[in-house]
């Protein structure tokens, strides 16, 4: 029994393989998985080092194809275990079947096991031909109840691969709804790089030139922000959820009206200055129910993403385009401060003054309402 249950392990151990099944297939993940690598080692050495339309094109470029690689990888891993789940649910299905077959037997034998406990020994022996039969039968009887033990064990061990298996099966389904989220996700991010690409290509129409004037303008408004958060704040006070802090604008280096929105975890404000804090995608506060959108035409009216390849590298906020005027709200309650920074830049569409409402929750969160008349 023993040898039956470590055959029965190893089997399973034997059939549990990574989607990788042969040779060809193993060369391939290894193949792409290189070529992931190098091309993430390239990004990291390259990254903020786009000062030229051709530079940023070309990183553009090795962003969109890593991407598709790992897409490719996530489906590679997806097919896999589709198969492996496909193979496990099989092997349920045969595991059921067994212990029907083993337990209809054990049912069938219960009234053989009866009538030799009814039957006393010295009774079969009275009955009996003599000795020779009397052994003959002890003999069967034995083995019977051997038989019975054995289907027994049987019964026992079969439930409890079927239960492992189960196991497995549950364990081997939740990575796949995950990898299908990383799926989705990738998807998105993919989708979200080209037209990146594309947008930069319309925007400086293929130009280097107009390419120098947009990132001069990027720097400037990153600097702009930089600097308005460096300094103490005008404080306006208390705010309350639904309150008018201020209306959509194109102040600073912008180049039409837009919410420029900005989130920060662990923020901690001394004398009106926020002193340190983790800058997080904001999309997760516009998106839970809990708080407050700043605008309307939220998600339709998003013009770039937090996270979005930017000239500069990645954007850090989200923008959100508005007419001008439209009132912003805070996502909840806190201290509100007026802050503002130079455009050292003179873009068509802002102004030579960067204004915004940063407001300290008071709870470890701060937001950044940015581009206010």
């Amino acid at each position: 029994m023993k040898r039956l249950i470590a055959f029965l392990l190893l089997l399973i151990a034997s059939t549990s393989v990574v989607w990788a099944a042969t040779e060809a297939d193993y060369n391939a993940y290894q193949d792409k998985l290189k070529q992931i690598q190098e091309l993430q080692q390239k990004l990291d050495s390259n990254k903020g080092q786009q000062k030229t339309l051709s530079s940023t094109i070309t990183y553009l470029n090795d962003k969109i194809e890593l991407t598709e690689l790992e897409i490719s990888q996530t489906e590679d891993k997806l097919k896999g275990l589709g198969e492996e789940i496909a193979t496990l649910t099989v092997k349920i299905v045969r595991l059921d079947e067994s212990l029907d077959r083993t337990a209809q037997l054990l049912i069938s034998r219960v009234g053989e096991a009866y009538k030799r406990t009814y039957f006393k020994p010295m009774y079969m022996f009275l009955e009996s031909g003599g000795f020779t039969d009397f052994f003959e039968s002890s003999k069967y009887l034995q083995l019977a109840q051997s038989n019975d033990r054995n289907l027994l064990l049987q019964l026992q061990t079969d439930r409890d691969v079927k239960q492992e298996q189960k196991d497995i099966k549950e364990t081997k389904q939740a990575e796949l709804e995950q990898l299908q989220k990383t799926l989705f996700a990738q998807e998105n991010s993919l989708s979200q790089q080209k037209k990146g690409k594309e947008e930069l290509l319309a925007i400086t129409r293929n130009d280097e030139q107009r390419f120098q004037q947009l990132l001069a303008a990027a720097q400037s408004d990153i600097a702009s922000i930089t600097q308005a958060l460096a300094k103490a704040g005008v404080k306006i006070g208390k705010v309350a959820t639904g309150d008018v802090i201020g209306s959509v604008g194109s102040s600073g280096c912008s180049t039409g009206p837009h919410l420029h929105f900005e989130v920060w975890e662990n923020a901690k404000f001394e004398n009106g200055v926020m002193i340190y804090g983790t800058r997080v995608n904001p999309k997760p506060y516009l998106e839970d129910g809990k708080y407050t959108r700043p605008v309307s035409n939220y998600p339709g009216n998003v013009t770039t993403w937090y996270g979005e390849v930017y000239f500069l590298g990645i954007h850090t906020g989200i923008d959100i385009a508005n007419s001008l005027g439209t009132p912003i709200h805070p996502i909840m309650g806190g201290t509100a401060y007026f802050v503002s920074s130079p455009c050292s830049y003179n873009i068509s569409g802002g102004t030579n003054l960067g204004k915004g409402i940063l407001v300290d929750h008071e709870n470890g969160l701060a937001t950044l309402y940015w581009h206010i008349p």
